[in-house]
């Protein structure tokens, strides 16, 4: 195995979060590892709506952290989501001195638009659905220029290394075909969400909860694995990933409607379109299971607009046989975030020596049961910053770290399969016993192909979802409809059974 020791800090995954800690990590040399090329493959680049963030003088952090504990169901860290907030306007200002086009307005400040569950218009956009690609270009631009940055391409994270103290000392990767050992003085995770592991996605589907399950191998406590966000408004034409009508759309005007043109929201919420992301999903999911079909009707709000005011949404649905400006967008829920992840302190510290952690693969607290919109991008460019600036203070200590085994793969035909079983039972609507079918096969095909990281990732969501016997949230268990007293889940690998289906089908 071919050996690397790296002097810094070193970054596993190059969206906005690595990214953003890599240039904090100066004047340490930080090594980036992504397994696509920079500014592909990573949800980052993926965003439309914006960045939330506090910057208009009608507005204020402490709305902003309001908001977002209220969209997160009782389970936000307050404190977090207060940093969070009082941190928005510096780092959406710092983005726009990279080179990040935010639309502005005339007198030169920054355009906000509207979504669900603000109450104020808060995000900051770019032609009105290109801010995920905008920022990332930037960024990129300015990691690439950076002296003390380097991005390797190509590279597959395999494992990490720790040594006899369980402090984590780097990881094992593999490129082209083979394995090479890295070793630094801390290493930041930033490997993205969970999306690949459900067959309906919004994200790079090669995002599937590697980081986490490697970092649930390792030992580290994760936090809310169940709170899986369904995007209510995937273009529903087939494409997998399925590309998304942001919410931005909403925002303007557009509405709900089903094949027989009768807007249906209102009878679900009283907020109708703006209501939060979980309410707007379980919404579609009951029509479309009705069979009344759920359509997104942007024809009077946007119109001949959609060009050059959503152009990634307007092609997309051309790619699908469908004129936005002319045709409802036949819409469906898809997994679009994950707000569960590796525990993390306010600094990207994980509860294991060594190792940080952040953007989607953390859990900081501050999405609780359901994330806000928008704040995403947000928390990946405050966090980001804020575990490189930790990371670079550590010192790697003497003496040799552990050989560690590089985890087994999960064959692509057993992936699709359990993509399959993870959407089936673990989506927008739960129950028991699909939970416990689904734990089922992941003890199967564990015993088959061993612990492989996206396997324990599943178990993650499964157990904990089977373990959360009420909704809340992302979370809704139709067994359990109703609220239980307010808890986040905090677990180990340990404390789940590695036959966890069994134990609960026993009880």
């Amino acid at each position: 195995m071919e050996r690397i020791a790296h002097d810094g800090v070193l970054v596993v995954g190059a969206g906005l979060a690595g990214l953003s800690a890599a240039l904090a990590a100066a004047p340490r040399k930080a090594l980036v590892l992504t397994g696509a090329p920079i500014n592909h493959g990573c949800s980052s680049a993926w965003a439309q709506g914006g960045v939330a963030a506090a910057l208009s003088q009608d507005d204020a952090a402490e709305l902003h952290a309001k908001d977002t504990v209220d969209a997160g169901a009782g389970l936000v860290d307050r404190a977090m989501a207060r940093l969070l907030a009082e941190q928005g306007a510096e780092a959406v200002r710092l983005l726009a001195e990279l080179g990040a086009p935010f639309d502005r307005t005339a007198d030169g400040g920054f355009a906000q638009s509207l979504e669900a569950a603000h109450s104020r218009a808060r995000v900051a956009r770019v032609k009105g659905d290109q801010a995920g690609r905008a920022i990332m270009e930037a960024i990129s631009t300015a990691a690439l220029a950076a002296r003390h940055v380097t991005v390797r391409p190509g590279f597959k994270l395999r494992g990490l290394i720790q040594d006899a103290q369980g402090r984590v000392r780097g990881v094992i990767a593999q490129h082209s075909g083979k394995l090479v050992e890295i070793t630094a003085s801390a290493v930041v995770l930033a490997t993205g969400g969970i999306g690949g592991l459900y067959g309906v996605t919004t994200t790079p589907a090669e995002l599937r909860g590697e980081g986490l399950g490697l970092a649930a191998l390792a030992g580290a406590v994760i936090g809310d694995p169940e709170f899986v966000q369904f995007h209510p408004t995937a273009i529903d034409i087939g494409r997998d990933p399925a590309p998304l009508a942001t919410e931005a759309l909403r925002g303007e005007g557009a509405k709900l409607i089903n094949a027989a043109g009768e807007a249906f929201m209102a009878r679900y919420h009283p907020d109708a379109e703006l209501a939060p992301r979980d309410v707007v999903a379980r919404a579609i999911h009951a029509e479309l299971q009705a069979g009344r079909g759920a359509f997104l009707d942007a024809r009077e709000a946007v119109g001949d607009h959609f060009p050059h005011e959503f152009p990634a949404v307007f092609a997309a649905c051309l790619s699908g046989g469908i004129d936005p400006r002319t045709q409802p967008i036949p819409v469906a829920p898809a997994c679009h975030y994950h707000m569960g992840g590796i525990v993390t302190d306010a600094h990207g510290r994980t509860t294991l020596n060594g190792l940080y952690a952040a953007g989607e693969a953390a859990s900081t607290g501050v999405h609780g049961a359901n994330r806000l919109a928008s704040n995403s991008l947000l928390e990946a460019a405050v966090f980001g910053r804020r575990a490189g600036e930790a990371a670079r203070e550590e010192t790697a200590p003497e003496g040799r770290p552990l050989k560690t085994a590089p985890a087994p793969e999960l064959p692509h035909a057993a992936l699709q399969g359990l993509r399959l079983a993870m959407s089936r039972d673990a989506g927008v609507i739960r129950e028991a016993a699909g939970l416990t079918r689904l734990l089922g096969e992941v003890d199967a095909l564990e015993a088959r192909y061993g612990r492989a990281p996206e396997l324990v990732a599943a178990r993650l969501v499964g157990a904990c979802a089977l373990e959360r016997q009420e909704s809340r949230g992302g979370h809704f268990r139709a067994d359990f409809p109703e609220l239980a007293p307010a808890k986040r889940t905090f677990v180990t690998l340990s404390d789940i059974p590695a036959s966890a289906a069994l134990r609960f089908a026993a009880e």
